[in-house]
């Protein structure tokens, strides 16, 4: 019986790092290296830590909640002791340990128990090939979330792992651009404990499960281990045997108080607690009466589907469905931005949709103009002038009698019984009215005038 059990850490998105004033860039190299640092959190002689961060505690809690964690009042700090180039201090402080309580414990998330989830500091970025050490991210907030080994196979974690992700990015908790690390232990019934230690993205945690089951099942393991995943040779390989609680020496740290959650301040987080992506798909599908499919691409991002809660208000839903669901996004995609790291209002977004509904501007220019909205939008109606459709036949058959001039051999083709020759001459039509012209009409017109 195979037996998988999941640490999973995550930046907590604060401007500050957890014990110190220093600009939190977690996880991801933003500023030059050794530039957003100070004594506290670089570890000098003498330095003390601040009180910790309000709002990194704030936000652990909130992630806690979401997890069904019941949440500890009484929180003490914890010194875990380790040896490494990333750790100025030679200890971590962490809501961790064998005399810690966790700030939330006894959770269940999406079927799978939740031990604890506990907020702890990020070491500094080591770079052993080269010696170098950046301490930009030293003292960031984490939260590592532990969850019992309650996984069958590498499908059911990864499955499990975008639900969360999900989940925890509709509470803008978790500082999305660095992503998640996690820390995977599997294990088969008559065999020890195998840790494999920070992988970094789904399809990487999916391979090296795979392989370690395999491997386990060739070779039962005697001793428990802490493994490296391989990523190049999808490999995982032996890095020391598992460290034991008591090789960490954790003790009280003497610098920090004791943190006292009361139970209004839970409370308070608790009513503000957004809906999850399983509410707001419910919310779409029943209230709305938005497709299944629809849906789900919806709720894939926070910001996109209170996007389309906003248009809604004032827009045709189905419209919007459509213009959000595969237009939006081809153009975000295209780009390759998030909704957030663009500016596109709602009221310039409705104010499209509205001007295609009553057909003043065809749905080709509208695909133009939307083209148009990054990086910044703008009002359509502004443009009607310039962008809206041309039905009026006697404009059309100038256009018209243009194109048969400038094209004989497409004309002669149609003639022949080449019928995507009209295809072309309608395009042609198109081009000249910089696509503003009426589909349908030129279609009508152009064979009239052939025959």
């Amino acid at each position: 019986m195979v037996k998988i059990g999941l640490e999973i850490h995550g930046y907590i998105q604060t401007n500050e790092k957890l014990f110190c004033r220093c600009k939190a860039e977690s996880g991801l190299k933003y500023s030059k290296p050794n530039t957003n640092i100070c004594p506290i959190c670089t570890g000098q002689p003498g330095a003390k830590p601040m009180l910790p961060n309000k709002s990194a505690i704030n936000k652990a809690i909130q992630i806690s909640l979401i997890l069904g964690c019941k949440i500890n009042e009484k929180l003490i700090w914890q010194r875990k002791h380790y040896d490494w180039p990333d750790l100025p201090k030679g200890y971590q402080n962490t809501l961790s340990g064998p005399y810690a309580i966790p700030l939330g414990e006894g959770g269940k998330f999406k079927g799978i128990r939740i031990t604890e989830a506990h907020l702890e500091e990020d070491p500094a970025a080591w770079n052993p090939q080269t010696g170098e050490i950046d301490y930009n991210r030293s003292g960031c907030p984490l939260i590592e979330i532990v969850t019992e080994p309650d996984f069958k196979n590498s499908e059911q974690v990864v499955d499990w792992l975008k639900q969360l992700i999900a989940t925890l990015s509709y509470t803008k908790a978790i500082n999305k651009k660095s992503g998640i690390k996690a820390d995977v232990n599997v294990s088969i019934s008559g065999g020890k404990r195998i840790e494999i230690k920070n992988i970094n993205s789904l399809k990487n945690i999916k391979t090296a499960i795979e392989y370690e089951i395999a491997r386990q099942e060739k070779n039962l393991p005697k001793i428990q281990e802490t493994r490296m995943f391989d990523e190049k040779k999808a490999i995982t390989i032996k890095m020391r045997t598992k460290e034991q609680v008591q090789d960490y020496r954790f003790i009280s740290e003497p610098d920090l108080p004791t943190i006292n959650i009361k139970e209004q301040r839970i409370k308070k987080i608790r009513q503000a607690l957004p809906e999850t992506p399983s509410k707001k798909l419910k919310k779409l599908i029943k209230k709305h009466r938005i497709k299944q499919k629809s849906a789900e691409t919806l709720i894939k991002k926070l910001e996109i589907v209170e996007f389309f809660e906003e248009v809604i208000k004032e827009a045709n839903p189905k419209l919007t469905v459509q213009w959000i669901t595969i237009e939006l996004l081809r153009v975000l995609n295209y780009a390759k931005k998030e909704l957030e790291e663009v500016e596109i209002k709602t009221e310039h977004f409705i104010e499209l949709l509205k001007l295609i509904e009553s057909k003043t501007i065809t749905e080709l220019k509208a695909k133009e103009i939307l083209n148009q909205f990054i990086p910044k939008s703008f009002s359509p109606k502004k443009k009607i002038q310039e962008h809206s459709k041309i039905s009026d036949k006697t404009q059309l058959k100038e256009l018209i009698i243009k194109v048969i001039k400038n094209n004989p051999k497409a004309v002669q083709d149609y003639k022949e019984g080449k019928q995507e020759s009209l295809n072309f001459l309608i395009g042609q039509v198109m081009k000249l009215s910089e696509k503003r012209a009426d589909y349908r009409i030129v279609k009508e017109l152009l064979e009239k005038k052939l025959k």
